[in-house]
């Protein structure tokens, strides 16, 4: 057995290995909690399993939520891999296919439990990384984690470690906004179009058109938004309209509001910096729709502290849930501020939350049920994941919107980040597509101090 040796010397071999043209690729927990698949996504590499993973990803095979079910599929797919092979040797991941697994195991003498002075878990898939690739000279083994703080640990002792890229915006300064600006537009055109709210001269919008995409259309003394279909061919006049008492108070909102009342577009997603109107938008118009929709269905991600799980709280799913859904519960109340007591679509609201037809429910519930002739709305779908959102996305039935609202860049989940999050994969992949619209809020209307803290803190 090896002994451990000196960072130092370990970096030197490392770069020694540069290049070396097989690679190993070493999952942490992490990994398969986020995705499965991973298993299967490393192409004509071979990919290799710590024994400390599977006993962690035991822990996580009984629930309800995402990780649990990710724990159940990954655990399922390597007994299907291991029933006709000893996963103690390299086997196929597919048949015919050149790469390769293997689950394997911690000996003592790796050097992450003498570096860091302790033998938990993480140091056991260091130990069991670095091991591996004192055995396979010829390969650079590399640490595949989205635990940022392993990485780290793992370049400590001189083992590559990267990211589980699978899913992640590519760039995300080039990420879809779903609005863009035209200068310099004929005065004639924005004349006709206030006048017949639709245009067919679509040459302005330039070759780059997109589907389903907002435009502010402006010339040295008038501007006009509009909006343009591929199907439909012809760009259509937005104009700021009200809500359930709640007006459009800027460009994006206009555009986010005829989104969300657009009865061709089945998915909705909104992003936007607090204060913005995202929620307050996407509530509004859910409920404007109140005769074309039976119910209201609203939903957040429940990132709990202290590892405090939602099964442990006292109370039924809704009485667990309800502190999480304050924020949706706040611009709830609102709105029906926005009318008198004895008004009509104030006690339309009440009645529509007497009678459940506004209701709440755990994401964690989702899966396996088909929801049908509902507004959907998911607040924070930043701390989604990928697979999360595409559960939440799938589960819609005939006649359903789903609209997802977020901040990119405020990720409450430790594994996620502005690339790999849900809510960005989703306005990244259906991008253009006939059932989807973006709109990226980008002015506070919250409040002159709210923006200020935006802005400054």
């Amino acid at each position: 057995m090896p002994t451990a040796p000196t960072p130092t010397k370990t970096l030197k071999k490392t770069a020694k290995r540069r290049g070396a043209t097989q690679r190993i690729f070493v999952l942490d927990t992490c990994v398969l909690l986020h995705d499965h698949s991973a298993l299967r996504n490393f192409e004509e590499h071979r990919v290799a399993v710590p024994l400390t993973v599977l006993e962690e990803l035991d822990t996580f095979k009984v629930g309800t939520e995402s990780k649990h079910f990710e724990a159940r599929q990954t655990v399922r797919l390597l007994d299907e891999l291991s029933s006709a092979h000893d996963l103690n040797d390299w086997i196929p991941i597919e048949p015919g296919s050149k790469g390769r697994i293997k689950v394997v195991r911690t000996e003592a003498g790796g050097p992450a439990a003498a570096l860091f002075g302790q033998q938990t878990n993480d140091h056991r898939i260091l130990d069991a990384a670095w091991q591996l690739q004192q055995q396979e000279p010829r390969a650079e083994v590399v640490l595949i984690t989205k635990d940022i703080n392993l990485r780290l640990k793992a370049r400590a002792i001189g083992l590559p470690a990267e990211d589980y890229e699978n899913g992640k915006v590519k760039d995300l300064e080039a990420i879809y906004t779903g609005t863009s600006r035209i200068e310099g537009i004929d005065g004639e055109v924005i004349r006709k179009l206030y006048q017949a709210g639709t245009s067919r001269k679509i040459t302005i919008l330039g070759e780059a058109r997109e589907n389903n995409h907002y435009y502010v259309l402006k010339n040295c003394t008038s501007s006009a938004l509009g909006y343009f279909n591929e199907g439909k061919r012809c760009i259509e006049r937005v104009d700021k309209a009200y809500a359930m008492g709640v007006k459009a108070r800027n460009a994006e909102q206009a555009f986010a509001l005829h989104a969300i009342l657009n009865p061709d577009i089945a998915l909705v997603t909104l992003c936007g910096a607090a204060g913005t109107g995202k929620t307050l938008l996407a509530l509004a118009g859910a409920l404007e729709q109140r005769n074309r929709y039976e119910r209201v269905l609203l939903a957040r991600p429940v990132v709990a502290l202290s590892n405090r799980d939602l099964g442990y709280l006292p109370g039924d799913a809704e009485e667990k849930v309800s502190p999480y859904m304050q924020p949706l519960f706040d611009n709830l109340n609102f709105i029906k501020g926005q009318f008198g007591e004895h008004e009509r679509k104030r006690k339309a609201i009440e009645e529509m939350q007497a009678d459940g037809r506004i209701t709440i429910s755990p994401l964690a519930y989702i899966r396996g049920r088909t929801i049908v002739n509902t507004v959907f709305i998911v607040d924070e779908a930043q701390n989604l994941t990928p697979h999360e959102v595409k559960t939440i996305i799938s589960r819609a039935g005939e006649n359903t919107k789903v609209i997802l609202t977020g901040d990119l860049k405020q990720i409450d989940t430790p594994y996620l980040d502005e690339r790999s999050n849900g809510l960005a994969y989703a306005i990244d992949r259906l991008r253009g597509q006939d059932l989807h619209a973006h709109v990226t809020l980008r002015t506070g209307e919250r409040s002159e101090l709210a923006n200020l803290a935006n802005s400054y803190l």
